[in-house]
């Protein structure tokens, strides 16, 4: 996988925008739990992936640190040389002087070489370096939206079962209504009470026949008594 494979990745992983998938999902509990399933597997790849640019980063700069080391080898090399040559040359030895002079040549040559390929190495190394920040900030994003995910999920969670819990006490409450004793009692209760409007209108009824025997009563009494009177008066008449 190459670095800007890498990083495009990790950067559009870590720009997701996780409120807009939720919104979109008919079930986002099983969507959470999916994402956080995918999201954990991409980290693990991208951290993989980062771990292995890092790795390369590292090779180039323990390169580099070589091809400086040996360019810095290469001058004392070439300069002892020089040295020994003069010392040579001093003392009329010119034919080993000139053995020692292209010996520091030589030497020289080594380290334009190191010096050049350590210039080479070192726009390389600081784009791979850029590129490993900005893996790694992508990583550290990554994270927290995982964490973000976690805690949104387990909160979500919490609500669903909240929710289940007081649906599961008003079908409850539903249930006693519609079954409720106490309506039972109402109906028992009016019924009572015409039974009792009966009753009373029974006996206002009954008193009120009564009342009218009791003046019928009355009324044969008195015819009675004048028959007795009219009788009286006769006999007195007689």
């Amino acid at each position: 996988m190459s670095k800007q494979t890498v990083l495009g990745r990790v950067t559009q992983l870590a720009k997701a925008n996780i409120n807009a998938l939720l919104d979109q999902a008919e079930d986002p509990q099983k969507m959470l739990d999916q994402l956080i399933r995918d999201y954990s597997n991409n980290i693990s790849e991208a951290e993989q992936a980062v771990a292995t640019t890092i790795g390369n980063l590292r090779l180039l700069e323990a390169d580099h640190q070589e091809d400086v080391d040996a360019a810095a080898e290469w001058g004392v090399k070439a300069l002892a040389a020089s040295r020994k040559a003069d010392g040579l040359r001093a003392s009329g030895a010119a034919a080993d002087a000139d053995r020692f002079d292209n010996l520091a040549k030589v030497a020289l040559g080594r380290q334009m070489q190191s010096e050049k390929e350590a210039a080479v190495a070192e726009p390389v190394i600081a784009a791979q370096t850029e590129v490993v920040g900005k893996l790694k900030a992508g990583l550290a994003s990554m994270k927290e939206k995982l964490t973000g995910l976690q805690a949104k999920r387990d909160e979500l969670v919490a609500r669903a079962r909240t929710a289940q819990a007081q649906n599961t006490m008003l079908d409850a409450v539903e249930s006693i209504d519609v079954l409720d004793p106490a309506s039972d009692l109402n109906r028992f209760e009016e019924k009572v009470r015409r039974e009792e409007a009966l009753a009373q209108g029974r006996q206002e009824l009954a008193a009120s026949s009564l009342d009218a025997q009791f003046e019928s009563l009355e009324e044969l009494g008195r015819a009675s008594e004048i028959e007795a009177r009219l009788a009286a008066l006769k006999a007195g008449a007689a």
